[in-house]
Order: C-alpha cells, then sequence, then structure tokens
C-alpha cells in the first residue's frame, strides 16, 4: 500500500535547480545527504547537471523507468509535468508547489485536473501545496524540511507543512526517533484515511500522530481510525471548524452539537486519542513510543519533595485514575530500605535527600507490587541531588512490563538528568500535570482496546408507521415536525407518550380533555414555533373544562400577538401524567460522520451550563451508559445524600431507540425528546414533548 511513495527506486525531482535556498534544490540535496540509496533523476531543461547528478530535460527524457516524482515547478506547469513523469511510469507523484485550491478558483480546476490525470491512470497523488514526505526506513527526505531524522517508531501526518517542520526540530532536540512523516497539504488525492490504512500495517511504526484541520471522508475516516487503533495508537490534534457547524440549527441538539463534537465524537468511537495542544502531542506520543500500556489505572508517585507529589496525586484523582497504595508486604520490605522519615504511602516520598539507590529501591518495589499499573517518578533539583545519575539508575531499574514516565522539575540543573532519560528512552515532562496527562491517555487506550466486542441492541418497533408519517410529510413538503407528529414516530419505536388529541374548536378540547380526564396540559401546534412556552403556547395541570375553554382562547391570543405569522393548527390535549425528572435526548446529523447522538439534563443544565455528551449512532448499551456518565451532572441522576436516584437503564434504552430510528432513517435531520420525564427505578420515562427536522434525500 503506496509501496512507490514511500519506498521508491527511482525518484525523479521536476524542477531540480542549481542555487541553495530553492526548493527543488533543497528536495535533491535532503535526499542526498540523508543517504537515499535509489536512483535519483534531477530534471531541470537549462541545466547539465545538478550536485554532480546528470540532469534531464524532462522526466520522459530518462532512459529508465520512475517510480515517485516530485515536482517542484511554478503552478501553471505541473500539469504537464504531472503528464511527462505519468508517461515515464511513475506510479506517484508529489506536488509541493502551493497557489491551487487553497488560493482560487482557478487554481482548484487545475488542482482537480491533476487529481482526475492521477486517478485515471491509476497515479497516487500527495499535495500539493505540502512539504513532502521522509521515511527514515529508507533514509529518504523527500521534502524541503530540515536534515533527515533520527530513525524511530513514530509516524506522523501532517495537513501544515509549517507544522512538520517543528514537529523535525522538537524531535531532533528531544531525541525522538520518526519512522514517517507526510505532509498532506490540499489532500486532492491521498488524504489521512489513505495514510491511516498503510501505517496501521508499517511495521516502523508503533504510534502514528496526526495534526489535522479537516477529515475529508467521515464514515470512512471512522472505520480506518478503527482498525488502526486495534493495532496500534493514533493521537490526533485536531483544529479548526467546519461549515457543519456553523449551519443553523433548529433543536437544541443541533445547536448545542456543532462541529468539534462531531469530530470529539468520531475520535471517541474510533479509539482516536484526541490531543488538545500540541504539546500534549508529542507528551502522548512519546509515552506511546517508548513506555508499555498499563494494565489497569493503579497509579503510584514517587518523589523527593511533598508538594509536586500532592501536584501529581491530585491530578491523577482529577483525571479518573486510582492512587493506589503499596501492599502490606512491599511497604514492610520497602521500609528496610529507605529513611524513617521516608513516607511509604503514594506518594512514596523518598525525602529531599534522596540518592540514586532510594529511587531505584523504591521503583523495583513499585514494579514488583501486584497493586501497582503505572509509575511516575518526580525528582525536584536539591543541593545534594544527581540528576544525571539518578537518571541513569531509574533508567537501569526499568523491567519494561509496566509504564514508567519521568518528571524532572526545573531547569538548568535537572538538564543533565533530562538527558540522561531521553537517551535511556524514558519519557520526561517538566510538571506533574503533563505527565499525569499522558498516562491518562495511554490508560484511556489500554482500556479502549480491551472493551468488549460492541453489540448493538435492535428492538422491535412499527417501522412502516414511522415511514407512513415521515413519507407524508415530505411529500407535502413539511420538513419540520411538531409535537404531534414526532411524539406519533417516537411511539412507534416505543417510547411512552401521553395519550392527547388535536383539537381545533373549543369544543373539540373541552370533549378531548372530559375524554382524558383532568389534569390534563394545553400545548399549542404549530409547525413555524419552536419554543411554545416562551409565547404562552403552554399550560399544565388544567383541572376543569371552563379553564380549558379559557386557556383555549388566551392561547391563541398570545400567540396571535407574539408570532402574528405563524399558522396554527390546533391545540393539544394531554393528559398529564406523574411528574420526573427532565433530561434531554436527541439527534443531529452531522454531513461527514451521521447521526450524534445527545444526552443532557433539562432546564438550566443544558440551556445555560451546556453540561451535555454526545456519541455516535449507532450506539451499544455501555456506549449509552457512558454519555450519562460523561456528564457532569451524573450524580444528580445516580441520587446522593438520601436523594433518590432515576432509572439509568430506562434512559439508556431510549438512546438506543434513538439511535435505530436515526439509523433506520437518514430523512431525519434533527430529533429533540425535550423533556424526556424520568421516574425512579423500575418506572418508564415518558416524552413530554418533542420535535423533528426533516430532508428530503432522494
Amino acid at each position: 500500500m503506496l509501496e512507490s511513495l514511500f519506498y521508491p527506486e527511482t525518484i525523479a525531482v521536476v524542477g531540480a535547480s542549481r542555487q541553495p535556498g530553492k526548493v527543488g534544490h533543497d528536495i535533491l540535496a535532503n535526499l542526498m545527504v540523508g543517504g537515499y540509496a535509489g536512483t535519483l533523476v534531477p530534471v531541470n531543461p537549462d541545466a547539465k547537471e545538478i550536485l554532480g547528478l546528470a540532469c534531464f530535460e524532462s522526466p520522459e527524457k530518462y532512459d529508465g523507468t520512475l517510480d515517485l516524482s516530485i515536482i517542484a515547478l511554478p503552478q501553471q506547469f505541473v500539469l504537464e509535468a504531472a503528464k511527462s513523469s505519468i508517461k515515464a511510469g511513475a506510479k506517484a507523484i508529489v506536488v509541493v508547489t502551493s497557489g491551487f485550491k487553497e488560493t482560487d478558483a482557478r487554481g482548484a480546476e487545475l488542482e482537480r485536473q491533476i487529481a482526475s490525470l492521477c486517478t485515471a491512470r491509476d497515479v497516487r497523488l500527495l499535495g500539493p501545496n505540502c512539504l513532502g514526505l521522509v521515511n527514515t526506513a529508507n533514509k529518504m527526505n523527500a521534502s524541503f524540511a530540515g536534515g533527515l531524522p533520527e530513525q524511530g517508531n513514530i509516524s506522523v501526518i501532517s495537513q501544515s507543512g509549517a507544522l512538520c517542520t517543528a514537529i523535525l526540530d522538537i524531535t531532533a532536540g528531544r531525541h525522538l526517533g520518526l519512522a514517517k512523516m507526510v505532509s498532506i497539504g490540499n489532500k486532492a488525492d491521498i488524504n489521512e484515511v489513505d495514510l491511516l490504512k498503510a501505517l496501521a500495517h508499517d511495521e516502523q511504526t508503533r504510534v502514528i500522530v496526526g495534526y489535522l484541520e479537516d477529515i475529508s471522508v467521515g464514515e470512512e475516516f471512522i472505520k480506518a481510525a478503527t482498525e488502526a487503533t486495534l493495532l496500534k495508537p493514533v493521537v490526533i490534534l485536531k483544529s479548526g471548524t467546519t461549515a457543519a457547524g456553523l449551519r443553523a440549527a433548529s433543536s437544541h441538539t443541533g445547536v448545542l452539537a456543532g462541529a468539534d463534537m462531531a469530530y470529539g465524537a468520531a475520535f471517541k468511537r474510533s479509539g482516536v486519542i484526541r490531543a488538545d495542544s500540541f504539546g500534549s502531542l508529542f507528551d502522548y506520543a512519546t509515552a506511546f513510543a517508548m513506555q508499555p500500556l498499563p494494565k489497569g489505572d493503579r497509579v503510584l508517585i514517587i518523589t523527593n519533595a511533598g508538594g509536586p507529589g500532592t501536584l501529581a496525586a491530585d491530578g491523577v484523582e482529577k483525571a479518573g485514575m486510582q492512587v493506589s497504595q503499596l501492599s502490606t508486604n512491599t511497604a514492610t520490605g520497602l521500609r528496610h530500605k529507605l529513611p524513617t522519615a521516608a513516607s511509604l504511602g503514594n506518594p512514596v516520598d523518598v525525602l529531599g535527600d534522596a540518592d540514586p539507590a532510594r529511587y531505584t529501591d523504591a521503583l523495583q518495589a513499585a514494579q514488583e507490587d501486584e497493586n501497582v499499573d503505572a509509575i511516575i517518578v518526580i525528582l525536584t533539583p536539591q543541593a545534594m541531588t544527581k540528576p544525571a545519575e539518578t537518571a541513569r539508575a531509574i533508567a537501569g531499574s526499568l523491567r519494561g512490563d509496566k509504564p514508567v514516565l519521568a518528571c524532572f522539575m526545573g531547569g538548568k540543573n535537572v538538564l543533565p538528568g533530562r538527558e540522561e532519560l531521553v537517551a535511556a528512552g524514558l519519557p520526561d515532562y517538566d510538571a506533574p500535570e503533563r505527565a499525569v496527562q499522558a498516562l491518562k491517555a495511554m490508560v484511556d487506550y489500554a482500556s479502549w482496546r480491551d472493551r468488549p466486542p460492541r453489540v448493538v441492541t435492535r428492538f422491535r418497533v412499527n417501522r412502516r408507521r414511522a415511514e407512513r408519517i415521515i413519507t407524508r410529510s415530505l411529500r407535502s413538503g413539511k420538513i419540520h415536525l411538531g409535537e404531534v407528529k414526532s411524539k406519533s414516530i417516537l411511539q412507534a419505536y416505543g417510547f411512552q407518550v401521553p395519550e392527547g388529541y388535536l383539537a381545533v374548536t373549543q369544543e373539540e378540547a373541552i370533549e378531548a380533555a372530559e375524554r382524558l380526564g383532568y389534569p390534563v396540559a394545553m400545548k399549542i401546534v404549530s409547525p413555524d414555533i419552536i419554543h411554545k412556552s416562551d409565547l404562552g403556547g403552554v399550560r399544565l395541570g388544567i383541572a376543569d373544562g371552563e379553564a380549558v375553554q379559557d386557556y383555549f382562547d388566551l392561547m391563541k391570543i398570545k400567540i396571535s400577538r407574539h408570532a402574528p405569522q405563524a399558522s396554527i393548527e390546533g391545540v393539544y390535549i394531554e393528559k398529564m401524567l406523574n411528574r420526573g425528572l427532565e433530561v434531554i435526548i436527541g439527534m443531529n446529523r452531522d454531513p461527514q460522520f451521521g447521526p450524534m447522538l445527545m444526552f443532557g439534563l433539562g432546564g438550566i443544565f443544558v440551556e445555560i451550563m451546556k453540561d451535555v455528551s454526545f456519541h455516535l449512532a449507532p450506539v451499544t448499551a455501555d456506549e449509552a451508559i457512558q454519555m450519562l456518565k460523561a456528564t457532569r451532572s451524573y450524580e444528580i441522576l445516580r441520587g446522593k445524600r438520601g436523594q433518590k436516584g432515576v432509572d439509568l437503564i430506562a434512559i439508556a434504552i431510549g438512546l438506543q431507540r434513538i439511535s435505530q430510528l436515526a439509523t433506520d432513517f437518514p430523512q431525519i435531520m434533527e430529533l429533540d425528546i425535550n423533556p424526556l420525564i424520568v421516574g425512579e427505578k423500575g418506572s418508564e420515562p415518558f416524552v413530554a414533548d418533542a420535535r423533528m427536522t426533516l430532508k428530503n434525500i432522494g
């Protein structure tokens, strides 16, 4: 897969230049200086030779067969150079030239022509507007960045060429080797999905790191990322948003979803670790590249100072991991080796005057203890501290079966120790919080890898009834479904809906109320009104016919005053049921990733605090429960301090039913059940209000 791109035997540099500083010169020089052992073919019609290599007037003039052609020519000459390269046998083309779709419509059209040419000839295209690529396995620096990085096990995909150069500089400074680095530029052909597939099976790559500004094909990305993360960690820094997050939305779910939530949900579904900054991208990558995965989340901290140890312990707990304790036997054995004043709790404090031996004694004990899954070792520079010697002792004590992350805090005084850690291949962080977050990423990924197989429940539903309502609405041009039709669809999918009737006149309203039995609720029905209660269109707990008559008139007067253009279909009379906790569940269909489910508490929790969680459909029972746990208000659902909780399983089933509905009907763009009234365990939740937005998908 992408063999001609990563392992070419013959490379043409089209636009090779004699002048240092020119892109065509620097690419050729990088290939030569880096030690690439294949054949290099400089192409320049105005030069006989460059850097001691014979030049050719065009790729076609070369008397052999090309594998890879790197084009560094002005925009207007790129298409012809691509045609010539393909005639010379090239199976992969890299266009580093800029000025295509990122510039204007003319550039976009030219880019389309180049991509179409390559696709028609079964040639893979990288770029345009990219830095090139690097493969340390064959010493190929086919880019105009700096020197060839050290060989390592991290591979990088970047949509930004500038970040590629920064990555190369950072890895050189940390002596952190790379396997491959690919700048994907405009992604006219080769994109993140192609590279995930290739790097997932690349023997040199242990960790895949990515910087992405957008994702070209959402569903394909999820599939490729899921397959990749089953084999190795994938860490991605995602920046920017798309038009998906900026479009108008009529539901709470749609308003709160946005593009960034969709990416977060996609990463969660596929096991991708999301970095929230450029720094954390490499903090995580370093840990994954150098240490084994933890078998659990029990963390032991070893420190020579109380404050940093407490910071680390706080961070571990806040991150949802466990601050573990040494077993009694381990603590007893270690007590004989450490000073009396040393603390054997967690953190294990080896005291400020600790020598390398104390660190190794504590580290060896922690590695042998069955209560410990991962270890953070902290060192601060006291007058008697020996950072370099301690670092060597720590590195020499590693067993390799549990992750150990070091945190040598300070600057000049600990620098020799940090250099020793880097040389020994041990991850080092300058602050406890950074080490904790890197370890949390490892724990989350290990947990995702060990999760049970995904089993999506299919409920028995009346799909035909829902289909009739949706089809008829679309045929009549109605894309906004109000409460009545939305509830009918939800009822077909197993939701409990209070009994109710649509009334057009006062007489019908009173008759419906008498039939249902008091108390009842009254709600205005209009496809043009989203927030009925804001306009006086909702009345609850109505106790008699006289009140029904009064509110029927009053409701219509208020609506005509506040929304004179609204089309009124009538008033919905509904049986009042027992009250409970209000939650909101919904769905917004992201244009890239498909149906995205939302959950949150009602009222201020969703309106003001925006305390909601998202997950891509379809969801399993466990994923639905995880959606509840992901909210800050989860403890309210569970019940605390004498308060009774609600039926969590019932909410999770509701999310799964919405998931099935959204999967069955791609015509549903947005859906809100707001609120779903949930009671104590064993009670059945019911839909108090709902709405949907449809789209005719042809």
